[in-house]
């Protein structure tokens, strides 16, 4: 679908326009190509007193190929493909002082499309509630730098455990690598964390997923079909799974990626059982499986009747839960497996006349924050993504005030692409990754609906 709009905006025209009146300016985002550098331009890295990450970060980026600056050498007007920081050390609130000094001075010295991340400690892992003040105030940061930069410049927080092991330096490799790349346009103002667990570094980086058998669901169109291609792209072999209905547009999507097609009815009763059995005769394992199937059935609550209610629900939500209990049940998750939920922000924020989606993907969410501390033990990672205004066949049919209003609603003034939503999927997905678990990874342009 054309955003028009942001067409508009980018022609000579439409850029004085949009300078005198102060419209929306939608960037133009960095997305990712195979080849790409994780930066164009040199990456400044720098750390508050005490920091215990500088050091692991800079070897992990140095090895990636981005060229670092130190910020006692850096020359003054020199622009940055990124700045990193090194909060670990902040211990209380006066010592939130070094990041005004290292950020205050380089606000603009970030390029379009440039990527802003910080280190800090999980507030709960914190030694005294002073130092556990001092890391939560780092959400509100990078929440606001995520909205003030502009120009396609997106901003993180990443938070380390400090009781890791030899996962957590290879997640924290990773969710580096995804978060200064072109793969991450569509995601900013986030949190993610990094805790203990089963990671294992690619023999490739830009082929991540080799050897893996992947399960994508809903997998015929939209962010199901753009799942699968770059899963497949990145080395994954695909089991592509959507109803009997949509099976034309499944096995033009499977014969396109090379993946295999699979027509099941999540809903029949018998639906988990047949896809245990089919992955565990073709395949013998799954390594990730990806919760995309989902629905709308939009009425207000008071105008909604039951069939509405009960559908959503149980494609949405409970079919997950059933397909789970069963690949789990059965031993097809491996060690190192990875499960990816997808949510939706109208799970975090509510939304009129969704109730039901809404309760849905708020349950998805309830899911995988239920689920990780007990797949831990097991070596299984769970996540979720949560997408927000994505540029699909069904947010076309949405009135174009609506629509209007959902695509300038967040900091990139834009809506986000199929593939946004499947990029953030596949890094939750590899097996480098396997430390990350338990996150909700918003991907709505920083939306300004909701949390």
């Amino acid at each position: 679908m054309t955003d028009r709009y942001a067409s508009f905006v980018r022609s000579g025209a439409g850029r004085a326009l949009v300078k005198r009146l102060g419209l929306p300016d939608p960037p133009r985002l960095r997305r990712h190509t195979p080849g790409d550098p994780l930066l164009t331009r040199p990456a400044l890295l720098g750390s508050a007193t005490g920091g215990r990450l500088a050091g692991q970060v800079g070897t992990i980026l140095t090895a990636a190929g981005v060229e670092l600056r130190d910020p006692a050498t850096a020359e003054t007007q020199e622009r940055f493909g990124a700045l990193v920081y090194d909060a670990t050390g902040v211990t209380d609130s006066t010592g939130l002082r070094q990041l005004y000094d290292f950020f205050h001075p380089r606000a603009r010295a970030v390029l379009p499309g440039g990527r802003v991340i910080v280190l800090g400690t999980p507030p709960d892992e914190c030694g005294t509630p002073r130092e556990a003040t001092a890391q939560r105030a780092l959400e509100g940061l990078t929440r606001s730098i995520g909205k003030e930069f502009g120009r396609g410049v997106t901003a993180q927080l990443v938070h380390l455990t400090a009781h890791g092991d030899a996962g957590t330096a290879t997640g924290l490799e990773a969710t580096l690598r995804f978060l200064l790349s072109g793969r991450s346009a569509y995601v900013s103002g986030q949190v993610v964390r990094v805790g203990a667990g089963a990671a294992e570094p690619p023999a490739d980086w830009d082929r991540p997923l080799d050897g893996q058998v992947v399960l994508v669901t809903g997998a015929a169109r939209g962010i199901g079909a753009a799942l699968a291609r770059v899963l497949a792209r990145d080395g994954a072999q695909v089991v592509a799974l959507d109803i009997p209905a949509a099976g034309d547009e499944l096995a033009a999507v499977a014969n396109e990626i090379g993946g295999t097609a699979v027509q099941l009815d999540l809903t029949a009763p018998d639906a988990p059982t047949r896809l245990a059995d089919h992955l565990a005769s073709r395949h013998g394992r799954v390594d990730v499986v990806v919760h995309n199937a989902g629905i709308t059935r939009d009425r207000t609550l008071g105008r909604m009747d039951a069939d509405r209610w009960d559908s959503v629900i149980d494609v949405n939500l409970s079919s997950q839960e059933r397909i789970n209990d069963v690949l789990l049940e059965r031993g097809l998750i491996p060690a190192g497996g990875r499960i990816v939920s997808v949510s939706s922000i109208a799970g975090i924020a509510g939304n009129r006349g969704q109730t039901n989606y809404a309760t849905s993907k708020a349950g998805v969410i309830g899911l995988v924050q239920s689920l990780a501390p007990a797949l831990r033990e097991r070596g299984i990672s769970v996540n979720a993504v949560a997408p927000g205004f994505i540029e699909t066949r069904l947010t076309a049919r949405i009135p174009l005030v609506v629509r209007e209003a959902g695509r300038r609603m967040n900091s990139m003034a834009q809506g986000g692409l199929p593939v946004d939503v499947a990029e953030t999927i596949g890094w939750l997905a590899w097996p480098a990754s396997g430390a990350v678990s338990g996150n909700v990874v918003r991907v709505c342009g920083q939306s300004l609906l909701g949390a």
